[in-house]
């Protein structure tokens, strides 16, 4: 191939290269407006007659194929297309934490004997409410018997010895050791006394909290160890959620902080409650901080294991929200044409949060700013760009 023809294809790809940067780059047309190229390859490739027709009009006169065209060849820029421009709005975002919780009673015991044996009576039912005190069950106890009455005898007895041992220290007819030893027999016997009631006491199963009881895994005749569990009762007048948070939300919350639990198993019914413990240290596997809540359960509705939904509800992060159309990229990132008193700029953002609706961006706005989302091709900085639906201003030159 000749070198004259190489030159000439490089040539025509050279003028399609630039045209589609021109056509297809974001902010091509930026930059070449700053290159001094504000026509582009398009301009570039108006023919020499069509250029010097353009000069040859007058200078009151109206351009061909344009209706009310302005004098010169070319008007000012964003002032012959009209661009579609939306306020910028603010929204709020971190103002609320939802987690998942697990409920339990405010208070749980199960219920152990003290000493081994046989139950010989149970005085509840599975789903009976006790008080503390009341009686659960009674263990045998005829041994138990048997020693609190000895030990009554040999109390009187020691009683009795003393007595006339006291007597006879009056008239010096017995010693003081011999005294002594007597008030000292007496003292044991009260304590003999007082070891076989307490054994007897514990020979009766109760309640050592008030509640509801579960379902009795022993029934009467059963014989139980101290290890072995009689009844289950639960005070559950109020229900503890425990659940987990974020490590950023730890120096937000605090004891007596309001949130709402909500069911899992039942999503229309939620309740109010409050924070009532927060953990002493963040797990360091996790990076997540134990929170206890607290919610009423006056209608005994809510039973230990239920999962709930919690929200607690913090002042949150302002930011401004523009359209996501508003969004242009060039060299420098994400910027949006902002119009300020009929004027466009150029207004650097940096993106916090996108969303279906609208951008977040951390950028400052003055009060009544709109931003460019459609022609924004015809904005340039410092333009007066014409926006849709505005009424149009009076053209004081024509006055």
């Amino acid at each position: 191939m000749k070198w004259w023809k190489q030159a000439f294809l490089s040539l025509m790809l050279l003028i399609v290269a630039g045209a589609g940067w021109y056509l297809f780059f974001p902010g091509a047309k930026d930059i070449a407006a700053r290159w001094g190229l504000e026509g582009g390859p398009a301009a570039a490739a108006t023919s020499p007659d069509q250029q010097t027709s353009g000069r040859g009009q007058a200078s009151g006169g109206e351009q061909p194929g344009r209706p009310g065209g302005r004098p010169g060849g070319r008007g000012r820029p964003g002032m012959d297309t009209a661009v579609v421009a939306e306020p910028v709005t603010t929204a709020t975002i971190n103002d609320r934490l939802s987690a998942i919780g697990t409920g339990r009673a405010q208070s749980s015991v199960e219920v152990r004997p003290f000493a081994s044996g046989r139950i010989t009576e149970m005085t509840i039912e599975a789903g009976a409410r006790v008080d503390a005190g009341d009686v659960i069950a009674r263990l045998d106890s005829d041994a138990e018997t048997i020693a609190l009455d000895r030990a009554k005898i040999a109390l009187e007895d020691a009683q009795a010895t003393l007595k006339r041992i006291s007597a006879l220290r009056s008239s010096n007819t017995v010693t003081a050791v011999q005294q002594t030893e007597a008030e000292l027999a007496v003292r044991n016997a009260e304590l003999a006394l007082r070891d076989a009631e307490l054994n007897l006491s514990r020979r009766i199963i109760a309640a050592p909290i008030a509640g509801v009881v579960g379902i009795l895994p022993v029934s009467q005749g059963a014989y139980v160890t101290t290890s072995d569990t009689v009844a289950q009762i639960e005070d559950r007048s109020s229900i503890l959620v425990d659940f987990w948070i974020p490590e950023r939300y730890a120096q937000q919350v605090a004891t007596g902080m309001a949130l709402t639990a909500q069911s899992v198993a039942r999503p229309a019914e939620a309740y109010e409650g409050e924070i009532s413990a927060i953990d002493n240290q963040i797990d360091s596997e996790s990076r997540t901080l134990r929170v206890q809540g607290k919610i009423a359960n006056a209608q005994d509705r809510l039973r230990s294991g239920m999962a709930f939904k919690v929200t607690l509800r913090f002042d949150g992060d302002l930011y401004a929200a523009v359209p996501p159309l508003a969004i242009q990229w060039g060299n420098d990132g994400a910027y949006v044409w902002a119009v300020v008193d009929g004027v466009a700029n150029q207004k650097p953002v940096k993106i916090v949060q996108r969303n279906t609706d609208s951008v977040l961006v951390d950028a400052d706005f003055v009060e009544g700013t709109r931003v460019v989302t459609e022609g924004v091709h015809a904005v340039r900085e410092g333009s007066e760009p014409r926006i849709a639906g505005d009424a149009p201003a009076r053209d004081q030159r024509g006055s």
